[in-house]
């Protein structure tokens, strides 16, 4: 296909349908107000119906000028009316080809298929929309040119022959309806709100109500007072249990409801194209990494959710994942399940072998002094202004934060081996990054003033798509760490990072300058 293609037709009537929906809040607004006296219905009407259908002429003005073609080592997207975009992507840059179903193009049987580049920035390509077949079609098309240039290229002695690709592998990962409800009881969410809040902005259109007004709320609240003052002690508190258990129940349906919508048949698959995870109920995605684009792992937990063993893991890899820079790929499981998922992807988790190093103690004094420093100034001024006893409430806090502080230094830690980097903290709901050395760009060591003055500094690790940091560690700690990860970095052959992680062996040299590292 090197010709110049478009979207499918019906791209223009979703975009119609789009421009309807945007134009129905201002008919609306206008039908509700002062604005045309009496007519001011058919002001409505007219303001809607031509917004409508200047939205529709736009979109379909923009469709006839929108091409893409599949070329023989690019892909071509080609834009604009007034001011012409055109834009080449070599399938060489092109990590792979995901595939976006929302629910109204669903329905005419169409997706969205973006192009991830891995550049960040909103770089990726998309097309908006194609049937589902031509998608898929596009997907294996896509995929089928950049293997034959990877085939194309001089063979190494030491790789091995490539794998036929398919679609076809082990599920390493599922979500259940069972696991997914539970998954949504620890999702507790109050974003239901957050959308009442923002209806009630439009409140004063429909209903005779001011709702800025104070002494309207004020008003009420004096009367629900009086009200409530007129009962029994007893009815309530019950009334005000009766309101928190309501308050629960709102926020864990809402929590079930936003994780059914967005994880409903949740499956990730390793194949020999990489890792596919598909999910979603109403907007359905189909997204494939390749294993040798995952670039770190990211294992997180909830503050109750980690006290029944459920954690999180997900990929951090160039191209960004829902506004998120990680892709989730077993949102809700034990470690039991993550662990074939980790090793999958060439990682390995840390055991009883690795040497873990703490942040340093001056590091844990200083920022222990610093927050007691905090309430202890707040002590002082209540002591001074506010009424006898209030300041016992910020030197308690005072008090805490001594203690938090000394109890989350056990759980701020690092380590580095032969081929990994580790760094884990919180001890609430801890989070543990994992990196492989030899993807790692740079190596930064930050000092502010007091950690100069103190000896210790904060390692950035560069890592492409996410962050990495290490804080708190001593400076001559820091410089060794430096050093072995510099070393690594020099010694690696960056045009051979797309083979296989079984082939991507680390030297006899790194192995000592680790040790060294951990003898430090």
């Amino acid at each position: 296909m090197n010709e110049p293609q478009r979207t499918a037709p019906i791209s223009v009537l979703l975009g119609a349908i789009g421009a309807i929906r945007s134009a129905i809040l201002p008919a609306f607004a206008i039908a509700f107000s002062g604005i045309g006296g009496g007519d001011r219905i058919w002001v409505a009407l007219g303001v809607g119906l031509a917004a409508a259908a200047i939205g529709t002429l736009i979109n379909y003005v923009g469709w006839r000028r929108l091409t893409y073609t599949i070329g023989e080592s690019d892909i071509r997207v080609e834009s604009g009316v007034m001011s012409r975009t055109a834009r080449s992507v070599p399938f060489e840059r092109i990590q792979d080809v995901s595939i976006e179903a929302k629910p109204l193009p669903r329905l005419f049987g169409l997706v969205a298929v973006k192009f991830e580049t891995g550049a960040g920035g909103g770089e990726d390509l998309a097309l908006q929309y194609l049937s589902a077949a031509e998608g898929e079609r596009l997907r294996q098309l896509v995929r089928q040119r950049r293997d034959d240039e990877a085939a194309a290229a001089p063979a190494d002695p030491h790789t091995r022959a490539a794998i036929p690709a398919d679609e076809t592998g082990d599920v390493l990962y599922a979500l259940t309806p069972g696991r997914l409800l539970t998954f949504g009881l620890f999702e507790f969410s109050l974003a239901v709100f957050a959308v009442l809040g923002g209806l009630l902005q439009y409140a004063d259109n429909v209903i005779d109500l001011d709702i800025g007004n104070v002494d309207v709320w004020r008003d009420w609240l004096e009367e629900q007072g009086s009200t409530v003052a007129s009962l029994g002690p007893y009815i309530q508190a019950a009334a005000a249990v009766a309101g928190l258990f309501g308050l629960i129940a709102v926020g864990m349906v809402t929590g079930v409801v936003r994780t059914v919508l967005r994880d409903w048949g949740f499956t990730l698959t390793r194949s020999s194209r990489g890792f596919r995870r598909q999910r979603g109920l109403l907007t359905r995605t189909d997204v494939v990494m390749p294993v040798h684009r995952v670039q770190g792992l990211v294992i997180g937990t909830g503050l109750l959710r980690y006290r029944f063993g459920w954690h999180g893991l997900s990929f951090v890899s160039l191209a960004q994942d829902a506004e998120s820079e990680s892709h989730e790929v077993a949102p809700f499981a034990k470690m039991a399940e993550i662990a074939p998922i980790v090793a999958a992807a060439g990682f390995r988790l840390p055991d009883d072998r690795t040497a873990w190093h703490r942040a340093s103690k001056r590091h844990r004094n200083d920022r222990t002094f610093r927050d007691a420093a905090i309430f202890g100034v707040l002590t002082i001024v209540t002591a001074i202004m506010a009424p006898t006893g209030l300041f016992l409430i910020p030197l308690g806090a005072a008090v805490l934060s001594v203690g938090v502080n000394l109890y989350a230094w056990e759980f701020r830690r690092h380590a580095i081996d032969a081929a990994q980097v580790y760094a884990s903290h919180g001890f609430l709901s801890p989070t543990q990054m994992i990196a492989t050395r030899m993807k790692l760009h740079s190596v930064e060591i930050v000092q502010n003033p007091l950690a100069r003055l103190r000896g210790y500094a904060t390692v950035h690790l560069g890592l492409a798509g996410g962050q990495f940091a290490m804080q708190g560690v001593s400076l001559d700690e820091a410089r060794a760490l430096r050093a072995a990860v510099i070393e690594t970095i020099a010694g690696t052959d960056y045009s051979r990072l797309d083979q296989a992680p079984e082939n991507q062996a680390f030297s006899g040299a790194q192995s000592g300058l680790s040790s060294n590292f951990l003898a430090t």
